[in-house]
């Protein structure tokens, strides 16, 4: 626990994918004895896993967007008037810093944070630094990133950047020390399917039909876990029904961690989220990155892992049964490969993501505590007389 206590606002809504390492964040600094609240919209406010101790502050938050001037005007009003209210908050509540990230939800509050003179710090999950981080990368005192190569990210503000990962959920986080499940040449294969929050039609119009493909041998030993489009659950049940393929299928599945730490393969998008849990954890994946993603971003974050050996990348173009089956029989055919697969994986992850995103942003606001140096990739702090002394004052 720090010795001093402080304030700090996070600033994140829209998407879990936003929320998820906003929410670890909050842990990690509440367990440093800070107080924490979060700003966020209505869809942000709904995302589950919130910590019961932090407090959700509901802003409203605009989009720029289209080339409807009504659409531009409406939306300016909103992130104004969310930049009011997160003033007023900012007087009651004083910050020490406010941590973005990403999205329009968050852009009241760093506004207000730049206007108010109050530190603030960007976090950027994807591979390409988003539209609202990259109009607010000049106006903050650190951009922390999730990956070595960031996209869209200006070499001026290179100062200013620091690696620390993406935060994920500690259920997920428990098992990076637990083996990869024992695959053998005559076991179960384990296949888990996501699709993101709601799935995604792509996948259960393929999946069943590229695991039908493979040699008998090695179907046959497939147990499969799928969430599904609630519109789709039916028709994916009986495709694998028909291949006397055994699948359990769901909207959504809440024991999601105890899923992927029995899970020898995964399938599914390329969300900065998903990313990040496959590499904590150390599974190997056929990734299939979501083509209208903005600027291409899931594309962008398979560079990491695809290049490590940890996981294959096949463009939604080119996914077919064909290719489906063609990869998991390379991926599957000799148990060492989807284990050698799995640690490379594992090497790509960032356990400490929380840990290194709380250093930085305690080296922001109050008396001067640390400078926050790069090393070798990674934060670290110095400055602990200063820390000590301000603790016992």
């Amino acid at each position: 626990m720090s010795a001093v206590s402080r304030h700090y606002v996070l600033a994140a809504g829209g998407t879990g994918g936003h929320l998820i390492p906003a929410f670890a964040l909050a842990r990690e600094l509440e367990q440093r004895g800070h107080h924490v609240a979060l700003i966020t919209d209505a869809r942000g406010a709904a995302i589950p896993g919130k910590p019961a101790t932090l407090t959700a502050h509901v802003l409203p938050a605009g989009r720029l967007e289209g080339r409807n001037p009504l659409s531009w005007l409406k939306g300016g009003q909103a992130i104004l008037e969310g930049r009011r209210m997160a003033l007023r908050l900012f007087e009651s509540f004083d910050p020490s810093a406010v941590v973005g990230f990403g999205g329009y939800p968050a852009l009241p509050a760093l506004l207000a944070a730049t206007s108010a003179g109050v530190p603030s710090v960007i976090h950027e999950q994807n591979a390409v630094l988003g539209r609202v981080n990259r109009f607010l990368a000049g106006r903050v005192n650190a951009i922390a990133t999730a990956y070595r190569q960031v996209d869209r990210l200006a070499p001026k503000f290179a100062d200013k950047v620091h690696l620390v990962g993406n935060p994920v959920r500690e259920d997920v986080l428990e098992l990076r020390d637990q083996p990869f499940p024992p695959f053998t040449a005559e076991g179960l294969l384990r296949i888990l399917v996501t699709g993101g929050s709601q799935g995604a039609r792509v996948l259960s119009e393929v999946v069943p039909d590229g695991l039908a493909m493979l040699p008998a041998a090695l179907r046959s030993r497939l147990q499969v876990t799928q969430q599904c489009r609630p519109e789709d659950i039916d028709a994916v049940r009986g495709r694998y029904a028909g291949h006397d393929i055994p699948a359990e299928l769901a909207t959504y599945f809440e024991d999601m961690a105890e899923r992927l730490a029995d899970t020898h393969l995964f399938i599914g998008r390329a969300g900065a989220s998903t990313i990040a849990e496959l590499t904590a954890v150390g599974r190997p994946a056929i990734l299939v990155p979501l083509p209208i993603a903005t600027d291409d971003h899931q594309a962008a974050n398979t560079r990491e892992i695809v290049a490590a050996g940890g996981a294959r990348s096949i463009r939604q173009e080119k996914f077919t049964a064909v290719e489906l089956a063609k990869q998991i029989q390379a991926m599957a055919k000799h148990p060492e490969t989807l284990a050698n697969a799995a640690h490379a994986a594992w090497n790509c992850g960032y356990p400490k993501a929380a840990a290194d995103l709380a250093d930085l942003v305690e080296s922001f606001g109050g008396a001067p505590l640390m400078d926050v140096i790069r090393v070798a990739g990674t934060v670290a702090t110095q400055g602990k007389e200063a820390l000590a002394m301000e603790g016992a004052e």
